[in-house]
């Protein structure tokens, strides 16, 4: 049942909140959406993968937790809205959205990208990210309440970093510039809209990467992946998920959280 607007919920907690977190399948997502269940939201499952999302949805139900599961492409605007009219069908307006889906392909020389997979990539990375935001906000905006926070990535502020990554720095660039945009424009609301920057995290992404030929994507930044494995320096999804979850609810709006940052420790 989804749950009416007129019940009071308390300001400082995330209890009988309704959370949408995006890229649950696995990761940062899984851990994101299992750690909002445990301080008692109802939280909507979001991915691409059918069979990722029902055994986390599982796994959060057998814990006591409430959840939906939802197959969708958030790139896909059809998909979308079809993601965002069950979800407020089935458990009510959105109160908390929690932008994580992301790819970080195509990797390589830009010289040598495909039109096709550049544009898909920043449908996902950031054209999605804004499309499903404006779909939730009427709700929060009527409500005087909401929180979003969108997970960015380091190379944000350190692009020159990845070179073999320009299509991935830039749509976390641009997904910071929009966050810190659209934070300015509800001020004042109720909303808070913040960035999360979760660190080298031990994902199927960086998996991903290293199993990458070297040739295609270039040695130094398949090296610099494989290295940060071999050396150990991943978190792992649950502890940079922790580091989000404790900055919520958050009071301030406009912030980039590092996952580092001593707030967050």
């Amino acid at each position: 049942m989804p749950r009416t607007r007129d019940r009071l919920l308390t300001q400082d907690a995330l209890e009988d909140r309704v959370a949408l977190v995006t890229g649950a399948g696995r990761g940062i997502g899984r851990e994101i959406a299992l750690g909002l269940a445990g301080r008692g939201a109802t939280v909507a499952l979001a991915s691409r993968t059918h069979a990722e999302l029902q055994r986390v949805a599982a796994e959060l139900q057998n814990r006591g937790g409430n959840a939906l599961a939802v197959c969708a492409d958030v790139a896909d605007s059809t998909q979308l809205e079809r993601l965002v009219a069950t979800v407020r069908s089935e458990l009510g307006p959105v109160d908390l959205l929690i932008n994580n889906a992301a790819v970080v392909w195509p990797l390589g020389p830009t010289s040598r990208l495909h039109a096709a997979e550049i544009r898909q990539a920043l449908a996902v990375n950031i054209a999605a990210v804004i499309e499903l935001t404006g779909a939730v906000l009427p709700d929060m905006l009527e409500a005087g309440w909401g929180q979003i926070v969108n997970v960015s990535s380091g190379i944000a502020a350190h692009p020159a970093g990845m070179v073999g990554g320009t299509v991935y720095a830039a749509g976390k660039a641009g997904l910071e510039a929009h966050t810190l945009n659209l934070a300015e424009e509800v001020k004042g609301t109720g909303i808070a809209v913040n960035v999360f920057r979760p660190g080298g995290v031990d994902t199927a992404m960086q998996t991903w990467i290293r199993e990458q030929s070297p040739e295609e994507i270039g040695a130094s930044l398949h090296e610099r992946f494989v290295a940060s494995h071999r050396d150990g320096n991943l978190l792992s999804p649950h502890e940079s998920a922790a580091a989000l979850l404790r900055r919520l609810p958050a009071k301030a709006s406009g912030q980039i959280w590092h996952v580092t940052d001593r707030a967050l420790s």
